[in-house]
């Protein structure tokens, strides 16, 4: 039982990673770039991916002792990742529709954590 925790941990922190990668990717969206091919080939755009892929294989690894029910559930923290985030490192205005839309994703978390 102790060991499923630690893999629910490794889900929730490959989430966080996730959710980084995507801040950098955003990031290095927000430049002017001098072709199109450094638009693509550029250190922060390489290193988000690379960071997507080890945070794929470190949640496909966790499944070894998460549940697969589990497991989706515990990857849609990166939604909150993503919006503290965007609070944070954006400075994105706080607006209603964002509060609502991260308050149903916590709601649908909670309705399927309890039923």
């Amino acid at each position: 039982m102790k060991e499923m925790y630690v893999y629910a941990a490794l889900i929730i922190f490959s989430s966080f990673i996730s959710a980084f990668s995507q801040v950098l990717l955003k990031k290095a969206a927000m430049r002017e770039y001098e072709s199109r091919l450094r638009e693509y080939l550029n250190a922060p755009v390489i290193i988000a991916y690379m960071i997507f892929v080890l945070a794929t294989l470190m949640t496909v690894y966790s499944y070894r002792g998460v549940e697969v029910s589990q497991g989706t559930l515990l990857e849609t923290s990166g939604y909150i990742f993503v919006f503290i985030f965007d609070l944070a490192i954006f400075h994105e205005r706080l607006t209603w529709r964002k509060l609502l839309g991260t308050g149903l994703i916590l709601a649908g978390i909670a309705v399927t954590v309890l039923a």
